[in-house]
Order: structure tokens, then C-alpha cells, then sequence
């Protein structure tokens, strides 16, 4: 069974069609819309759409020449704004005369805080997985560095650098307690190193 089109092109079909094979046709003598009244729907239909093509047209030109408008406001907003800044030295107070502050000045950039939780993931003979949390403070890590040291009293060295918050060290001398700790750095600084852990691999 047929189902009716839904797609304004596809009625459009179908109507002419159907005038096309009411015309004369004594199957259907007296249709409640004649072919005649169809077509004439059809033609309006059509002259519409032409209407709604042209208004489209005319509307996406407005739209083009606003924007053009909006693009030359904009410049010239900017351009007094950089005029005013330089004409009172960026004075906050003298700029909201005009709606404005002046640029705020950078955030120095600060240390990282301590790094969280340091613990032991896995471990195996020879290797062992460190994780732990970002710190909850003070500037962005750029790095981790992973310290070691040799159980008892051995002195701190470097074992890697990690980006993100786990790493797993190979190579680790078997049989032996290591203490590993973890420092968050950045160009400002170094943290407190975090909490220590050991283990025997």
C-alpha cells in the first residue's frame, strides 16, 4: 500500500500526477477537487516558494551586511579602547568612564604543592608501579620527579620523571628495601616531597 509523501517535493509529484490523470479520465468523473482547482493550488504553491527564495536571499544579505556592521563597530570600539588605555596609563578608575578596566596584571606563577597519597600499585621482583594524587595546591606541575633511596639511611636520588600521576621503575635492585618519594616541580619551584613508601622487590 502507497504512503503518502511527507516531503514538499514529493506532494508537489503526486499532485501533478493526479491532474494529469483526472484530465478527461471517466474513471473519475467528479472528483471533489477538480484538476483545474489542483493546478491552481499548485501554481500558488510554486509562486510561493519562489516569494520564500527571494526573502531568504534578502534576508541572508541583511544578515551579511549587519555582520559588516557589527566587524566595523567592533574595530572601532577596539581602536578607542586602546587609545584610552594609553592615554591614562591603564587607570582602572579612569577607565570605567567609558565601561572599561584596564588589562589585570599576570598571576605569578607559583610553586607546586604536595604531592597526595603516594603508593604502591604493583610490584614484582625487580619493578615496582608508583601512584598518587595532584597536589591541592599551589601552581601547575610541569613534571614529577620519583625519588629513591636505599633502606636504611641511604641518601635520595633521582629514579625518573613522570607527567602524569603513576610510573612503574624497572630495573630496581632485587632483594633490597627501597623508600621512594615524589616532588612536583615547575619553572617557580619545587613542592615538599610527598609522603614516602617502601618496599622489597
Amino acid at each position: 500500500m502507497a504512503r503518502f509523501p511527507t516531503r514538499e517535493a514529493d506532494i508537489k509529484a503526486l499532485a501533478q500526477k493526479m491532474i494529469a490523470g483526472l484530465e478527461g479520465n471517466p474513471d473519475f468523473p467528479n472528483p471533489p477537487v477538480s484538476p483545474a482547482e489542483l493546478q491552481n493550488l499548485l501554481n500558488t504553491v510554486n509562486a510561493q516558494g519562489d516569494t520564500q527564495l527571494a526573502a531568504q536571499a534578502a534576508a541572508q544579505q541583511a544578515t551579511e551586511v549587519k555582520q559588516g556592521g557589527v566587524d566595523a563597530m567592533t574595530a572601532a570600539v577596539k581602536k578607542n579602547l586602546h587609545y584610552c588605555e594609553d592615554e591614562v596609563g591603564g587607570n582602572d578608575a579612569k577607565l570605567a568612564a567609558i565601561g572599561w578596566s584596564g588589562k589585570a596584571e599576570p598571576t605569578p606563577l607559583q610553586a607546586p604543592g604536595q604531592p597526595r597519597s603516594l603508593g604502591v600499585a604493583k610490584q614484582g621482583a625487580g619493578w615496582v608501579v608508583l601512584d598518587w594524587k595532584k597536589p591541592a595546591d599551589g601552581g601547575k606541575a610541569a613534571f614529577f620527579r620519583v625519588e629513591r633511596r636505599e633502606l636504611p639511611g641511604g641518601d635520595w636520588a633521582t629514579a625518573s620523571t613522570a607527567l602524569e600521576f603513576e610510573i612503574t621503575l624497572d630495573n630496581q635492585k632485587h632483594g633490597k628495601e627501597w623508600e621512594y618519594r615524589v616532588i612536583a616541580v615547575n619553572k617557580a619551584g619545587e613542592s615538599v616531597p610527598s609522603n614516602t613508601v617502601s618496599a622489597v622487590l
